[in-house]
């Protein structure tokens, strides 16, 4: 197997401190953003309502049962919204880009505020061994929840964040983080037996960072594959369709479950860089060799133009026009729990009548 930044597996160029892609790739900019949203009509539609979203995006709240005993050979998942997804596997409690807070931005007044509820509390959730960061975007990586997450689980937790993140991490508090570059592997230490080992490696997305005004792309973004001796989890963070997809399958596939964005895909023109749509998300699940994959980054922050409720719409059509089942990606409502078979997802309080 090439060895990570070989031409099979390149990693991103650090130029001055500034990472870049190794790859061609359009990015629109400032007013390359402003010209898209100008020219293109705002159909989101978000409901002022909470008695219209209950019924459209409903809410549930997490299954503690399910949740304090996950199964030993299978993996169990829970969205929480937007990138958060719990994931269950190999005995560990691994969160995603966790964003607990009811808005997402620099401050309140200036953040984009959540119109579907967080289904739990950090208190309210089971102990957490690992948190994988894709990037530093505020809708991904949120102040207040990861000093909340510190606060309960201390040095319980390991964070494998990408390259560049370590000392705003440190800043927080946060001790046993895991600073990666693309296609570098760190084993979670919970397990010394190699036979039980649970591998994380962060892996290429196409996307960029910023959090201020002078910090553009001084922090690398990505996905994650985590591969553990019983089961494989492919978390694609935020990204736009690029052909490292294949070569994650390639290399870490397949995969018995994959969370992909599908959500934040309009004007097109615009976030076709750094979003997928959800026609390109079943391309990605197909690239990683995915069993099974559930749709994320939808359906919680008003972020872009599509309708609100487009994307899991279109994913159905897409899957139908390739001939793929509706039950290999799926969506799931806010704070649902499902566990992953090596042939089907099934419900969580269906587990518990078999």
């Amino acid at each position: 197997m090439d060895k990570p930044g070989s031409d099979e597996y390149p990693t991103a160029r650090r130029e001055n401190g500034v990472f870049k892609l190794p790859w061609k790739a359009h990015f629109a900019g400032f007013w390359g953003a402003m010209k898209w949203f100008a020219s293109t009509a705002n159909e989101s539609n978000v409901p002022w309502h909470s008695e219209e979203l209950d019924k459209t995006l409903p809410v549930v709240k997490p299954d503690n049962a399910a949740l304090d005993s996950p199964p030993q050979k299978e993996i169990q998942v829970t969205w929480i919204g937007h990138a958060t997804v719990l994931v269950q596997m190999d005995g560990l409690n691994i969160l995603t880009d966790p964003v607990f807070n009811d808005y997402c931005g620099v401050a309140r007044l200036m953040g984009v505020k959540r119109y579907r509820p967080v289904p739990c509390t950090v208190d309210e959730l089971p102990a957490i061994d690992a948190v994988c960061i894709s990037h530093n975007h505020y809708d991904h990586l949120d102040y207040t929840t990861v000093c909340q997450l510190n606060k309960r689980f201390g040095d319980k937790i390991h964070w494998f964040v990408p390259m560049g993140l370590c000392s705003w991490m440190k800043d927080c508090g946060c001790n046993n983080v895991v600073e990666l570059q693309w296609w570098q592997e760190k084993s979670h230490p919970k397990f010394t037996e190699k036979c039980k080992a649970v591998k994380f490696a962060f892996t290429p997305a196409q996307h960029w960072c910023q959090r201020g005004m002078f910090d553009k792309n001084k922090v690398l973004w990505g996905s994650w594959s985590v591969i553990g001796p019983e089961n494989r989890f492919f978390f694609a963070g935020d990204t736009g369709y690029c052909s490292m997809f294949e070569k994650i399958g390639k290399r870490y596939g397949p995969f018995d479950l994959a969370a992909i964005p599908i959500g934040a895909y309009s004007p097109r023109g615009l976030m076709q860089f750094q979003h997928v749509d959800p026609q390109a998300a079943v391309d990605i699940h197909e690239d990683v060799k995915s069993n099974f994959s559930i749709g994320i980054h939808w359906g919680t922050f008003n972020l872009s133009y599509e309708h609100y409720l487009a994307p899991p719409k279109e994913l159905n059509e897409k899957l139908d026009s390739v001939g793929i089942p509706r039950n290999k990606f799926m969506t799931m409502k806010h704070g649902e729990t499902r566990v992953v078979t090596k042939e089907e997802a099934k419900p969580a309080s269906l587990r518990w009548k078999l």
